[in-house]
């Protein structure tokens, strides 16, 4: 384009939006697919800024990305400072402004090349275990199929139907994370006659939120493996997979989605579809989980999300400049932080904590005192 097409509007020369008119402008801004490429054309002039704000080019771009978007019924821009007051004059255009803001943004991290990671914070529960503790799903944190010398897995009660299925429930780390891939490693039972690989058929993830109040979905302590916590009518589900084939074998199998999710509400349930071995000692089937990762981005603590309507909406809040604080700044707030900035740094904090004692500590491990003995019978481990 040329660039005497594209002055501020005092040059007295044409505009671009002007000369091809607003409605075939918008079919070219639309074919824009880069979020850094909107906001390049939103710095050219202030009549291109007016437009791209005014069309909410940057909302529909995120929304391209990610359709979990649409969700989202407010963005809302979090200040360390307290707000200064605003003239309702022209509110409708400084809405738009600040939903530009804070989507421009958005998209910037929703198509981030920031290294992917695992995101699971803790468990949530399971659909069923054999023996609790020592089958907790609580073992599927830890990469190691051994463990104080006794073979670490999740179990699931035993079913005389195929196909009856299981779940493993999972909080990751933020409320917010882009999710690109799940990976499961099935369990081999090598202690068994065969040694049998207790697989699914096939593996399904749904991705939303709890509908619990805070505190009552708690880590895995009880033997119900938080059965309760788990039931489905405590979440919303905000995406589902299609369904993955799993092979029976006994590696890292890794499910890509079919494009990167946002995972609005920061919980992950893994769905075991189907199960292809039965155990020789009750013949019944079981389907056992040496290890799960579910691997992504957290958008924390730039962004966050408030969900209050049961009917899933949520409201958006962009913190600017809250990744740049450093480790003293997220422990202490200052007196002068506004009430919600101090609010949602205190709740990235908690989280921050729970996953610098997860990484320490590792999950939690239950030991008998055979486990000095070392070595594995039949008699020690159970299915």
């Amino acid at each position: 384009m040329d660039g005497d097409m594209e002055v501020d509007d005092s040059g007295g020369r044409w505009d671009f939006l002007d000369w091809v008119g607003p409605d075939t402008s918008s079919c070219i801004f639309q074919l824009l697919d880069d979020p850094a490429d909107l906001a390049r054309a939103a710095a050219v002039s202030r009549s291109w800024r007016r437009f791209v704000i005014g069309r909410e080019f940057c909302k529909v771009l995120c929304r391209r990305i990610c359709p979990e978007v649409a969700s989202f019924t407010r963005a809302v821009v979090v200040t360390r400072l307290p707000p200064a007051a605003e003239s309702s004059r022209d509110s409708e255009f400084r809405t738009r402004e600040r939903d530009h803001v804070v989507y421009s943004y958005l998209g910037g991290a929703l198509v981030s090349a920031k290294p992917s990671m695992d995101c699971i914070l803790h468990c949530i529960g399971a659909s069923s275990t054999d023996y609790f503790p020592e089958e907790t799903i609580e073992n599927t944190l830890d990469p190691r199929d051994r463990v104080h010398h006794r073979p670490s897995y999740w179990s699931s009660g035993g079913h005389e139907d195929p196909d009856a299925p299981e779940s493993l429930t999972y909080r990751l780390s933020s409320d917010l994370c882009m999710i690109h891939e799940v990976r499961v490693q099935p369990f081999q039972a090598f202690f068994q006659t065969g040694n049998p690989i207790y697989a699914s058929k096939a593996v399904r993830i749904r991705m939303g939120h709890s509908k619990l109040p805070p505190g009552e979905e708690s880590f895995v302590t009880d033997e119900n493996e938080n059965r309760k916590a788990i039931a489905d009518e405590n979440y919303v589900w905000t995406y589902t997979s299609p369904e993955f084939p799993m092979l029976p074998e006994n590696v890292l199998q890794t499910f890509k989605l079919p494009r990167p999710v946002l995972c609005i509400g920061g919980v992950v349930k893994i769905e075991l579809l189907g199960r292809i071995q039965k155990q020789a000692s009750d013949h019944k089937y079981y389907i056992c989980v040496c290890h799960a990762q579910v691997i992504g981005r957290s958008l924390s603590p730039d962004f966050m999300v408030d969900i209050s309507d049961p009917a899933a909406y949520s409201i958006l809040k962009y913190l600017p400049g809250a990744s740049n604080l450093c480790m003293e700044d997220i422990i202490n707030s200052d007196a002068k932080d506004s009430t919600e900035w101090h609010s949602l740094v205190a709740r990235y904090r908690q989280m921050r904590h729970v996953a610098m004692v997860n990484m320490l500590l590792g999950p939690v491990q239950f030991m008998d005192g055979e486990d000095d003995v070392g070595g594995v019978t039949d008699d020690d481990l159970y299915m």
